[in-house]
């Protein structure tokens, strides 16, 4: 049997976040629950204060095929590296050249939205195919593959 999966994310922000990686894999946020429009709308109901409306978050693929990233707020800043990292395929099918453009263009894309580049590692064959190490917002480490 299989298991669906959720990757979740302590942060800071979780609305600000969520919205990053919304943007990063053209996930959408999730909609509210049962007939309410919006989020705001369904946190008044449920008798969220204000101040806790930021608690959590999270986006899901559109097409349903992707897990779901939730996003949930802690008083603790990052510590350390990452152990668990997530890489974005962004260059899939490409090779040499043509994949490191790939790659720098969705970087800059990236850093637009709030991202930090790290580093670019290069195509080293047989087994290297290049990637560039990025932060998101919040410091966490990700991939572009």
């Amino acid at each position: 049997m299989t298991r669906d999966v959720q990757i979740t994310f302590d942060c800071a922000d979780p609305a600000a976040l969520s919205a990053f990686w919304a943007e990063a894999l053209g996930y959408r946020l999730q909609d509210p629950p049962g007939d309410f429009t919006s989020w705001d709308e369904a946190l008044e109901a449920m008798g969220v204060p204000p101040e806790n409306r930021n608690d959590a978050s999270a986006v899901v693929d559109p097409e349903g095929s992707g897990p779901r990233l939730f996003f949930q707020r802690v008083p603790e800043g990052k510590q350390a590296k990452n152990r668990v990292h997530l890489d974005v395929r962004a260059a899939p099918g490409l090779e040499g050249e043509d994949r490191m453009k790939a790659l720098e263009a969705e970087a800059k894309r990236l850093v637009s939205h709030g991202a930090a580049r790290v580093r670019r590692h290069d195509p080293a064959p047989p087994m290297q195919f290049g990637h560039i190490v990025m932060t998101d917002p919040e410091g966490n480490e990700f991939c572009l593959d």
